[in-house]
């Protein structure tokens, strides 16, 4: 549970976000596609299921500007979201997996490095594990979980920001998880997931912690991206890469965290610095 000051500040963050040019939107927009009895509102946090569902929060329609703005990069393009849709407030944990395990949804369990499970970010997943994790809880819900896309990840990591972090343009102290993040945690391992504030969607570990796989196949530049907010995911094939963003514990240099940077993996790789968090449809 978010402390009361926590919570405050980070309703307060998102009423200036929404504030800030975010598509202007109804109560009707966040019904759940599956009919629930009350619609959901932006920053609402809901649960599907009691035992082992992830805890989840919802994230506004809106447009942004996509792309890091540095002078050489490929140009920034416009954005539009054009439905809410529910993002994992924390990235998934051992023991959220475990539920899969013990569901029969999910064909193995990662190993942890020796660094711990219960509330630690899975570690050590391929690209195939996670979608294994989001049919199950589909399968287990009666909604449609998935990957976020990559835009969608972008977006939910900016929560309204323009900057290099959601909270400003340089890295500060204490905002996140990784060797040059200037907190007191141990950088040779994964820290529980939210020990850091939520950014202004309410949302932990967007910057940090552990590169979380998205949907998307890979490709250099986003020229040719969907500016719909959807995956760029037709004619990829099992060769494929896809991607991941964020950042992760083990770099001494931040600039790996931005909201903007991207990296590419084997669909069917596994590391200790990759995990991955959840989306649904609403």
């Amino acid at each position: 549970m978010m402390p009361g000051k926590q919570r405050s500040a980070a309703c307060a963050a998102l009423a200036l976000a929404l504030a800030a040019g975010f598509a202007a939107f109804s109560p009707e927009e966040f019904a759940s596609s599956a009919g629930a009895s009350e619609p959901l509102r932006a920053g609402q946090s809901f649960r599907d299921c009691a035992d082992g569902c992830p805890e989840m929060i919802v994230v506004p329609a809106g447009g942004f500007m996509m792309g890091p703005t540095e002078a050489g990069d490929p140009p920034q393009r416009r954005v539009t979201i054009g439905r809410p849709f529910g993002v994992g407030k924390f990235e998934v944990t051992f023991t959220e997996w475990q539920a899969c395990v013990a569901g029969k949804g999910c064909s193995r369990t990662p190993d942890d490095s020796r660094w711990g499970r219960a509330n630690r970010p899975v570690i050590s997943v391929s690209w195939d594990d996670a979608k294994e994790y989001v049919a199950w809880l589909s399968r287990k819900t009666g909604k449609t979980y998935r990957l976020l896309s990559e835009a969608e990840w972008e977006y939910a990591a900016r929560a309204g920001s323009t900057t290099r972090y959601s909270w400003g343009n340089e890295i500060g102290r204490g905002n996140a998880h990784c060797e040059g993040c200037g907190n007191p945690l141990d950088k040779t391992r994964t820290a529980p997931v939210g020990s850091f504030k939520p950014n202004a969607f309410g949302l932990h570990d967007m910057h940090g912690n552990v590169w979380e796989w998205v949907e998307d196949c890979w490709e250099r530049n986003l020229a040719d991206a969907p500016t719909d907010g959807t995956a760029r995911a037709s004619g990829c094939s099992d060769d494929d890469e896809r991607v991941t963003r964020g950042g992760a514990f083990l770099y001494d240099d931040p600039t790996a965290l931005q909201s903007t940077v991207r990296n590419n993996w084997s669909k069917d790789g596994e590391a200790n610095g990759i995990g991955f968090r959840v989306a649904r449809t609403l």
